[in-house]
């Protein structure tokens, strides 16, 4: 089903605006409502732009990378990817590099930068998990900032059809070796996976670590990502595929989802 923006207001973001909470809002939200979304170059957060490309001024994505800057966390993509990911949207592309024990603080400070840029809300692509919605909303108002969360609690079997329904299009980057073994690695999603990962013990969506996408096109796009494969390796009982750009992405003038009539 198609949800309206969910948006719950937090404690510590009593001070904000009222107006600023998109569920008061029927309708489409007024485009001077800027947003940037949290990227991870995979489906889920691909799905959650979508929904809510039409409904926010999206200018800004916010992607996290190791301490060295060469892979994004939990996807392991390299920068050029998601700076390609950015440029085909038209958006800015905002990034930090952390530990996993700095990634909360590291993350914060990202988001009062785009505080900073008259951004208003931040659109994540959780589906499942409690702790992680919670995560969202207390950083989001430590930063004066409000989280969105349109696909959350939605089945995720409707969520990887609705990516594939709707002109998304992504391989299988990274496979958990005690679900999926490395001949997985670079399998482009279909719609036939929603009857067969089930059979084998795999969510969806891949929402217990049991695999991560690339994102290689969308409506979203000004034209498909051209990547390639630059070999695979296992790493603590996970299998990565490394991927490289094919060619150079320019920036898209005046953006696909930052420009509105």
């Amino acid at each position: 089903m198609t949800i309206s923006p969910t948006v719950r207001r937090n404690d510590r973001a009593g001070t904000q605006n009222p107006q600023l909470v998109a569920g008061t809002f029927p309708g489409k939200v007024p485009a001077t409502f800027r947003a940037a979304v949290s990227w991870s170059g995979g489906k889920d957060s691909c799905t959650a732009l979508h929904r809510m490309h039409e409904k926010y001024d999206v200018v800004s994505m916010l992607t996290m990378f190791d301490e060295e800057g060469t892979r994004s966390r939990s996807h392991g993509l390299r920068p050029e990817i998601l700076e390609a990911h950015a440029a085909l949207m038209g958006l800015k592309f905002v990034s930090r590099r952390c530990s996993w024990a700095t990634y909360t603080a590291s993350f914060t400070d990202a988001l009062r930068e785009l505080r900073d840029d008259d951004i208003t809300h931040v659109i994540f692509g959780d589906i499942m998990f409690e702790e992680h919605r919670g995560w969202a909303e207390e950083v989001c108002a430590e930063a004066g900032l409000i989280a969105i969360e349109p696909i959350w609690g939605e089945p995720t079997s409707s969520m990887l059809r609705e990516f594939l329904e709707t002109g998304g299009e992504a391989m299988i980057v990274t496979a958990r070796a005690g679900f999926l073994d490395s001949s997985w690695l670079g399998r482009p999603l279909t719609l036939d996976l929603l009857t067969h990962f089930p059979r084998i013990g795999v969510d969806p969506c891949g929402e217990n670590g049991e695999y991560h996408t690339l994102v290689t096109n969308s409506p979203l796009f000004q034209r498909p990502l051209q990547v390639r494969s630059a070999g695979h390796v296992l790493r603590s009982g996970c299998w990565a595929l490394d991927i490289e750009l094919v060619d150079t992405v320019a920036p898209v003038a005046g953006g696909v989802v930052a420009s509105r009539d």
